[in-house]
């Protein structure tokens, strides 16, 4: 699962899951020295040492490392960015996943992986050095959530292009998953 958006987490929601607010793990991040330390050891420190939840530390882990500068937003730790949207439709997860397959594969051809009968279904493809994953979930009965998400991509310059054509792709999806 992917870390929490430090820009999308609420400071209660995150004081209601960790015990503290966004500032007060920064301030203690930074007194323990943090700034010098790779992302790893920031997140299982706070595992480790405050008992965090596995996401939850990668979440204050990554905006730690935006609010000291370290990495910008939608950058992963090895320098790399990553866009990702997500919709919920009303529809059977099996019915998502062709559909949302069918897509993709106009736009892309053949997915290079197909993992259709796990708890998260996913299609992957590989375009060049990224890597484009289609995951399906569903999070509860008649409920089925779609995530894509693009990943290692070179320039941030593109990101916003990289999100506004996997929305155009969801957009595809009628609420009841069909296109």
């Amino acid at each position: 699962m992917a870390a929490v958006s430090p820009q999308k987490m609420s400071d209660e929601r995150m004081l209601e899951a960790t015990g503290r607010v966004r500032a007060d793990w920064h301030a203690l991040l930074d007194a323990a020295g943090a700034r010098d330390w790779a992302h790893p050891r920031i997140a299982r420190w706070l595992v480790e040492e405050h008992g965090i939840d596995g996401w939850w530390a990668q979440g204050v882990t990554v905006g730690f490392e935006q609010a000291i500068g370290r990495r910008l937003p939608g950058q992963r730790a090895d320098g790399t960015f990553e866009a990702s949207v997500t919709k919920t439709l009303g529809a059977a997860r099996e019915a998502v996943l062709d559909q949302v397959i069918a897509i993709l594969v106009e736009q892309l051809g053949e997915p290079a992986s197909l993992s259709p009968d796990s708890l998260y279904s996913t299609a992957r493809w590989k375009i060049a050095d990224e890597t484009v994953v289609a995951a399906i979930s569903e999070p509860k009965p008649g409920k089925t959530l779609v995530a894509l998400t693009r990943s290692r991509i070179l320039d941030g310059e593109t990101l916003d292009a990289a999100k506004s054509e996997l929305r155009g792709i969801l957009g595809r999806l009628g609420p009841s998953g069909g296109g």
